[in-house]
């Protein structure tokens, strides 16, 4: 019988137009698949009834897997997102875990306190679906306000109501800051909330997602965010604050430039401590 009740599923999927092979490719020396699992082993081993295993639908990846004793399942050809990986990856264990993480296969970078941080707010708080979000200083207001003017649909920020959930995503800057002086002057924090895109959820809500009819906030023509089917249809997204504890972070590595990105911020900060 299945014990787990929790679940973290390294969606990795082989092909990628700007980096192909992108999970087996070297980061500092180490695949970057290899920096994900070890990532994930590391939560599993500071939580009880906890496990992990990459999915993907390539045998190049399960196979190097296999070799360096990563847990591994093949999925589907036709999953079309990680999302759907990630199911397919539940589906096709006897008993469905209790929380199901999706650690996606190319954020070599993701901090593991903030996995951890959802894991203790799912035990703790009601909730369907729980995902990090960064309250922006006025300077990191700043800066996205700034990259927005060259990366418009870059970013994704979220409005919370007063209990920590989310009311709304958006690929703009939400709440709209009218007068920028007298919030400045009245409020320490922006009110800003940046998004991270790393979710958790209950095996049932993940379950829903695919029943549930799509949201046309979730259409790429609007604002293309998934998530939306969840508060679209009455579902309750938890939003934990978290932050990088100084550490620089990046996006999905997607390109040889990313992979440089990568390295010079593990150059600067160093590794995570993963004992």
């Amino acid at each position: 019988m299945d014990t787990t009740s929790i679940l973290l599923v390294i969606p990795a999927r082989y092909a990628s137009t700007r980096l192909p092979g992108k999970p087996l490719v070297k980061i500092g020396g180490v695949e970057m698949i290899r920096r994900v699992a070890d990532i994930a082993s590391c939560i599993c081993r500071h939580n009880e009834g906890c496990e992990y295993v990459v999915a993907t639908d390539d045998e190049r990846i399960s196979s190097f897997c296999t070799e360096h004793g990563i847990p591994t399942v093949m999925t589907a050809e036709t999953c079309r997102s990680g999302t759907e990986r990630c199911w397919d990856a539940v589906c096709r264990r006897q008993v469905k875990p209790a929380l199901v993480i999706n650690l996606q296969g190319d954020n070599p970078l993701c901090p593991p306190w903030v996995i951890q941080q959802l894991i203790d707010t799912w035990r703790t708080e009601p909730g369907d679906v729980f995902t990090p979000c960064i309250h922006l200083s006025w300077e990191e207001y700043d800066r996205l306000v700034e990259s927005k003017k060259s990366t418009p649909y870059s970013g994704t920020t979220v409005l919370v109501d007063h209990k920590g959930y989310a009311m709304a995503f958006s690929k703009n800057i939400i709440p709209a800051v009218r007068k920028p002086e007298k919030a400045r002057a009245a409020m320490e924090k922006s009110p800003v909330r940046r998004h991270v895109g790393l979710y958790a959820y209950t095996s049932s809500a993940l379950q829903r997602y695919f029943e549930l009819p799509e949201s046309p906030y979730e259409v790429g023509a609007v604002e293309g965010l998934e998530q939306m089917r969840f508060l679209y249809n009455g579902l309750r997204v938890k939003m934990v604050e978290t932050d990088y504890r100084g550490r620089k972070t990046t996006a999905g590595v997607d390109s040889p430039e990313d992979v440089q990105r990568v390295e010079e911020i593990l150059k600067e900060y160093g590794e995570y401590d993963l004992s």
